[in-house]
């Protein structure tokens, strides 16, 4: 456990190395790279807000998968949920997919500004 742990820290340690952006990037794709995730996401934009029962009717997973996954999406402020007796009504936080999606604009901008000519297949593989 303690080289878990070890290893861990270590990666914690080696990724503050880089741009706060960069980080905040990486967070946002980490969380966003999972189709249960995503398919919430989609699920909350086309009902524009339920309950958390709801979702898991939705999709093939078990209350808690559905759980664990809103919990992600709430850490990172994509959604958030507000207690109505026994249940939780999550909607999505336009402010903070606004901002996400900015920073990923920025970014592949950079990238798409650059002039590589990759039309030769050796250098696209």
């Amino acid at each position: 456990m303690s080289y878990v742990c070890d290893i861990q820290q270590l990666i914690m340690i080696k990724s503050e190395v880089f741009e706060k952006e960069l980080q905040e990037l990486a967070t946002f794709a980490k969380v966003i790279s999972h189709p249960a995730r995503l398919a919430i996401l989609k699920y909350l934009a086309e009902t524009k807000s339920c309950i958390s029962g709801d979702i898991s009717d939705k999709l093939p997973l078990s209350r808690t998968t559905v759980s664990q996954h809103l919990k992600e999406l709430r850490d990172m402020g994509l959604i958030h949920g507000e207690i109505d007796g026994m249940k939780i009504n999550y909607c999505l936080c336009g402010n903070c997919i606004a901002e996400k999606l900015e920073l990923f604009d920025t970014f592949f901008a950079q990238i798409k500004a650059v002039d590589i000519d990759c039309t030769n297949e050796n250098h696209c593989n």
